[in-house]
């Protein structure tokens, strides 16, 4: 098991994480630490329990938008799904009148 350091507002912290994931951890850190930044520019030191929090409910509400939007994509692209269903039919029933009609050509 590797482990990571990590400093969000001027603390150090080690996390434990798999072998190999050390980089996707320390990027996730520095994301919530921008957060943790922010938040100290905007409100100030308002300890880094409470801090920590904010910065967990900012990221929190980040993934529910992009939940949302993943939802709205999923739905619009079965929607497109189903109308290029229905158009692929269309366009192979018309193929086979098409046929039809050179084959009835064909034999008078």
């Amino acid at each position: 098991m590797a482990e990571v350091a990590v400093n969000i507002n001027g603390r150090s912290y080690r996390v434990a994480c798999d072998d190999g994931e050390e980089e996707h951890v320390s990027a996730l850190a520095e994301k919530l630490a921008r957060h943790v930044s922010d938040l100290v520019a905007d409100i100030g030191q308002v300890g880094d329990t409470r801090l920590l929090l904010m910065a967990g409910l900012i990221v929190a509400d980040e993934l529910a938008d992009l939940r949302l939007q993943f939802t709205e994509l999923k739905t619009h692209s079965d929607a497109m799904a189903a109308e290029r269903d229905e158009t692929t039919e269309r366009v192979e029933r018309l193929a086979r009148r098409l046929e039809a009609v050179a084959a009835r050509l064909k034999g008078a």
